[in-house]
């Protein structure tokens, strides 16, 4: 099966960061075609804003940025999250790939480089954090249970039947469940943000008792919409 015909709910989200706009569009575009979902930052900062409101699967960070450089914003990133993390670099110097590696990195790419050997490296890593990781599938809120899986909902242990979109919309909350995620975040590729406040309403007629006052399925103002899962 082709990356692209992947449903998006299996999709990984990757945060490239670079302040070269070209390298950034360049790099998303081709990404997407390989079926991952693409956030971009031109700078640490930038990036730092959207890793409150998007759990990564993994970061794609140019060493050589202006203010806080890719070294220093892995070492940042080690003290607070595993997320992995491939450097890019137009250095070619060995002591240059050990510092990256030994700051936190998971692996090192020097510029300029196949965007074919950028996906297999990424695909490497993220097979390997699989293995490496204990991830629960399933997440309960109110008398509903998720398995992210096999992408059954049940209500009190009964099938409860939702259409792909929404379970798409369910499992991408689910991976950060307590933090908000943008509705370019829940989007799938082409489609409009707008799509998913209608697919999230919909949600909230199915799954809350009182659809106006959501308990489980809540807006945060500004920054998108968060799944509050049980104690």
């Amino acid at each position: 099966m082709n990356k692209k015909d992947i449903n998006i709910a299996n999709q990984k989200n990757l945060l490239v960061v670079d302040d070269d706009e070209r390298i950034r569009n360049l790099l998303k575009e081709y990404l997407v075609t390989e079926g991952f979902v693409i956030s971009t930052a031109n700078s640490a900062e930038k990036a730092r804003e959207k890793m409150k409101y998007i759990s990564y699967d993994l970061i794609i960070l140019d060493v050589m940025m202006p203010g806080q450089n890719g070294l220093e914003f892995t070492s940042e990133i080690r003290k607070k999250s595993q997320t992995p993390i491939i450097l890019l670099t137009a250095k070619s110097e060995v002591n240059s790939k050990i510092e990256g590696l030994e700051t936190g990195a998971d692996d090192y790419i020097t510029k300029p480089f196949s965007p074919k050997e950028l996906v297999l490296r990424i695909d490497s890593i993220l097979r390997r954090s699989k293995n490496s990781t204990s991830f629960t599938s399933k997440i309960s809120f109110g008398d509903y249970t998720l398995n992210t899986e096999t992408r059954n909902l049940t209500k009190s242990g009964k099938r409860f039947y939702l259409t792909e979109r929404e379970l798409d919309i369910l499992i991408l909350l689910s991976k950060s469940p307590g933090q908000p995620i943008s509705r370019e975040g829940l989007a799938g590729i082409d489609e409009p943000g707008r799509a998913v406040d209608v697919g999230i309403n919909r949600l909230r007629k199915k799954i809350e008792d009182d659809p106006t006052m959501p308990i489980w399925l809540q807006t945060v103002r500004g920054k998108g919409y968060i799944l509050r899962p049980n104690s």
